[in-house]
């Protein structure tokens, strides 16, 4: 039934916006503290670190800073963790949902890497457990007395996965990965790292001994990380709606220097909140990268990701599509009614790359896109956009028919 197609978008759906909700929550909070800190009034007496008063929603705000903590330990303490911890839950089952269950259409790129989907899914988990592992030790190296030397090393190493990332899946999996990757580093400075240290200092405090004041820098400089961090995870995230992002030969490199952007930014505002002189040169150095970007983008679109050779062979998935009684109405739907901008070289006035990446010119094109023109012209309106080119709703019913039709053989596929 292709009722199943329409729930597992809903699924699909449902966990985006519980992972959009979470990750602003935690992204809110990291960048409120991290403002907080940088801006506390220091020349204060007493036993606080710093003291910063604030307004908002109509109340005024004291908020007090303690290196290690007060001498009486407060009734309630609240502890920020669940949005970064529920931002990477429902971020990987996102990642399972799109990128694991769709392996064929969205992982595996044969002109790259001809992977089976078991081999697919096990280097996808790989290389983000592995990211964190070799994050933590390079945290935990002799550099780590040397932010500046680590973040050097942690950017050369962000380079190098890009490139290997992009070797292996498709463009628009590469840079996915690659913020997904990131982001566990994240949650795993949380986790592993930040939360551990503040136990470690709360369970010091509550049986009268007096903490180390190590384990707050440490939480401290992991907390510094994730607020660089951030802004080029959002960028990769993003990603996959933009072709000149991740479907170019430069794919790898737009994503590394991203990262750049990234701090560039950061920089500007933390250097804000500490009262500081702003330094607008970040901006410029932000748009020069942002125009390299643009420019490395303008490369021709990578063959076996994006760029499909127009003669490429089905895969079984597809196959079982392109065998369903009704292919030929409806591939003769999609060529009259999508392939104007869905093409190697759009005719469609204004267009200029096929909007996502996806082509919809051949019966390879089309039977391997089956669930997506399914849900965009068959069972929504949401493509042609305003239905621009005259779909007619026996069009659409012709389309539902199809995919049903061709459900059943896709999932004797997927069960082998």
């Amino acid at each position: 039934m292709y009722d199943f197609a329409v729930m597992w978008d809903w699924a699909a759906f449902a966990v985006r916006w519980l992972h959009v909700i979470t990750a602003i929550a935690w992204i809110g909070s990291s960048f409120y503290f991290i403002a907080l800190d940088l801006g506390l009034n220091r020349n204060i007496a007493g036993p606080a670190d710093g003291e910063e008063w604030q307004v908002h929603g109509g109340g005024f705000y004291h908020v007090q800073k303690y290196l290690v903590a007060p001498d009486a330990m407060p009734e309630h303490l609240t502890w920020f963790k669940w949005e970064s911890y529920w931002t990477w839950i429902s971020g990987a089952a996102l990642l399972m949902i799109v990128y694991w269950a769709g392996a064929e259409l969205y992982l595996i790129d044969p002109a790259k890497a001809d992977l089976a989907v078991w081999q697919a899914v096990g280097i996808s988990a790989a290389f983000i457990a592995v990211g964190w592992v070799a994050y933590d030790a390079l945290c935990k190296s002799p550099l780590k007395d040397r932010p500046t030397a680590v973040m050097l090393v942690l950017f050369a190493g962000i380079v190098v996965v890009s490139w290997a990332l992009n070797q292996i899946f498709t463009g628009r999996a590469a840079l996915l990965h690659l913020g997904a990757m990131t982001a566990t580093i994240m949650t795993a400075n949380v986790a592993m790292i930040i939360m551990p240290n503040q136990r470690i200092v709360v369970g010091d405090l509550k049986a009268g001994r007096k903490p180390d004041p190590k384990y707050g820098k440490i939480a401290k400089l992991r907390s510094t990380h994730n607020n660089y961090l951030t802004l080029p995870v959002l960028f990769l995230m993003l990603s996959n709606h933009y072709p000149l992002a991740f479907a170019t030969e430069n794919a790898w490199i737009i994503a590394a220097l991203v990262f750049l952007i990234g701090v560039s930014i950061r920089h500007f505002f933390n250097s804000m909140h500490m009262r500081k002189s702003p330094p607008y040169w970040t901006w410029a150095v932000t748009a020069v990268l942002f125009v390299i970007l643009a420019w490395l983008s303008t490369a021709p679109l990578r063959d076996g990701d994006y760029e499909v050779a127009a003669d490429r062979p089905m895969d079984a998935h597809a196959l079982a599509f392109a065998d369903a009684p009704g292919f030929e109405a409806v591939e003769g739907i999609v060529v009259g009614r999508c392939s104007m901008c869905h093409a190697r070289e759009p005719v469609w006035d204004g267009i200029r790359w096929a909007p996502k990446g996806v082509y919809l010119e051949t019966a390879a094109d089309i039977a391997g896109q089956a669930r997506q023109v399914f849900l965009q012209a068959g069972v929504s309106h949401a493509m042609p956009p305003a239905n621009l080119t005259d779909i007619s709703e026996d069009e659409r019913r012709a389309i539902r028919d199809w995919f049903r039709a061709g459900q059943g053989g896709a999932r004797e596929v997927a069960a082998r």
